[in-house]
């Protein structure tokens, strides 16, 4: 029993807050394959987060209970992840022979050459990559910091619905980790891929390259899904969550395809091919060798299909879920149907086998 339940406790649930709803996600491993043990997703309030950051502490706490009775999970310890544009991070060289407590010292001491904030208002992580390719007798180390208000208030909301932040991460590294579990979807090895992994949320479209399985470029661009509800609700004449539901089941007139869909997918097509155009002038790069759709907008029918034609890059809907076994408690269908949106939450969710 004692075994049980120390293996418990190291169980941790993945939360990804995002600006339009929470996404909890628990996985559970047996051998070498993953299991889903509960999911669910429920919306925020409007503006409860803005630009990734928790503008209405009370609403997202509230969405966070919500969300934890709809999983019907009993874990309480979390991860839960930062935006990486709230992140700065640095590699540098430290020497090899120093234990992780004395590695922590010194980067106290020497933290304030790289970050611009005073260090009584950062918090601050590192982790050893590896000897340094220039010098054996030294390590490169990793060095994250954000400020301590960014995890503060994710802590608060947590707290409010009795959950516990043991893990914050960086979204960025969530996605790598789920990105991880892709390979066998793309035919290949992906230490030799190049990857545009394209996160369609409802107000910001994040492309995130992977080289090797490691993020090498991002860029953020304001455009999103929430474009597409706006642009039923003014035709249609409905309320938000009349378009939002409209726009996931169907049931919308004839010329919705045509009228709406269409011109905003294109749209998008638009926002993807700029994209990776800067990535391409940005270095020793001009293709990539898949495209990935991600967020909640990734599921729109078609969206795929027409990227893959006007781009000529093979093109598919991300699904981190494809070769895990499902509890009797989840929904395949509704997994399934929301697996695009929920890459990073299942990048936090994997921090449990670290």
């Amino acid at each position: 029993m004692l075994g049980l339940f120390n293996k418990k406790a190291n169980m941790l649930l993945g939360i990804d807050i995002s600006s339009t709803s929470v996404k909890l996600l628990e996985l559970s491993r047996q051998g070498g394959r993953y299991r889903v043990e509960a999911y669910a997703v429920e919306p925020l309030p409007a503006n409860a987060v803005v630009e990734k950051n928790i503008a209405e502490l009370e609403g997202v706490g509230h969405a966070l209970a919500r969300v934890l009775l709809k999983a019907r999970t009993s874990l309480k310890n979390v991860a839960v992840a930062v935006a990486g544009s709230a992140v700065i991070t640095k590699t540098i060289e430290m020497d090899g022979g120093l234990s992780d407590d004395e590695l922590e010292n010194q980067l106290k001491i020497e933290a304030d050459q790289y970050i611009p904030y005073p260090l009584d208002e950062v918090a601050i992580d590192f982790e050893v990559q590896g000897v340094s390719a220039r010098n054996p007798e030294r390590v490169t180390v990793l060095l994250a910091a954000c400020r301590k208000e960014n995890v503060e208030v994710r802590e608060a909301a947590l707290g409010l619905a009795g959950l516990t932040a043991r893990v914050v991460d960086v979204e960025a590294y969530a996605l790598e980790r789920s990105f991880g579990l892709l390979s066998t979807q793309l035919n290949a090895s992906q230490e030799r891929l190049t990857v545009a992994v394209v996160d369609i949320g409802a107000t910001m479209t994040t492309l995130s390259v992977l080289h090797n399985g490691k993020i090498i470029y991002t860029r953020e661009q304001l455009f999103g899904g929430r474009q597409l509800t706006e642009d039923i609700q003014r035709r249609y004449g409905l309320t938000v969550e009349q378009a939002r539901l409209a726009k996931k089941q169907g049931g919308l007139p004839d010329d919705y395809v045509s009228e709406v869909l269409q011109p905003f997918c294109e749209a998008l097509v638009q926002q993807v091919s700029r994209s990776l155009q800067f990535f391409f002038a940005s270095g020793q790069y001009n293709k990539v060798d898949h495209i990935l759709l991600a967020g909640g907008t990734a599921s729109v029918s078609g969206l795929d299909r027409l990227i893959e034609q006007h781009l000529g890059t093979p093109t598919q809907v991300a699904n981190p879920f494809s070769n895990m076994a499902l509890s009797s408690k989840v929904n395949a269908d509704a997994l399934a149907s929301d697996a695009p949106a929920l890459m990073i939450a299942c990048g936090l969710a994997l921090r449990s086998f670290d």
